[in-house]
């Protein structure tokens, strides 16, 4: 062996992982995608609040007019795409939390399984102010949290029964 060459083994080498940001979406054929489903409009997460088909052209594809509310802020976003195309389609999941306190700017919240997080930041919207209401009203509620593409945010409060 000469001096330019060496031996080359995998396990001596340092690899960094780095996510892709893969599995938080996948693609689905848009003549495939529904009112009030989830998809991916300029690079935001969007309910599809309302969708139009075209009638086939003389290129031969049918195109699908998609107006979709952000997920997070309701910004709404619009796309026309050919019906047989894919486009991508956010993995939003939906859970409830117990309300526990509010510190700092931060909600405190218990998990089902008895575990609290205290992660998550009051926001300045509608929303954070009816979580501040009822938190200085004493009152006992749930709120829903929204995940999707990296982000977290509480959407809704409902009242404990």
């Amino acid at each position: 062996m000469t001096e330019k060459t060496r031996d080359f083994n995998m396990a001596d080498e340092d690899f960094a992982t780095v996510s892709s940001g893969a599995s938080e979406t996948y693609p689905q054929q848009c003549s495939a995608l529904r009112k009030n489903g989830f998809v991916m409009l300029k690079g935001h997460p969007c309910k599809i609040v309302d969708m139009t088909t075209s009638k086939t052209g003389k290129h031969g594809h049918a195109k699908v007019h998609l107006v979709g509310l952000d997920i997070f802020n309701q910004k709404k976003y619009e796309d026309l795409c050919p019906s047989t195309h894919n486009m991508e389609v956010p993995n939003v999941t939906r859970k409830d939390y117990q309300f526990l306190d509010l510190d700092s700017g931060y909600l405190s919240l218990l998990e089902d399984n008895g575990t609290t997080r205290e992660d998550l930041k009051l926001l300045e919207n509608e929303i954070g102010k009816e979580i501040k209401t009822k938190f200085e009203n004493g009152e006992s509620f749930v709120v829903t949290v929204l995940k999707a593409c990296g982000e977290e945010q509480v959407v809704a409060t409902k009242v404990n029964n």
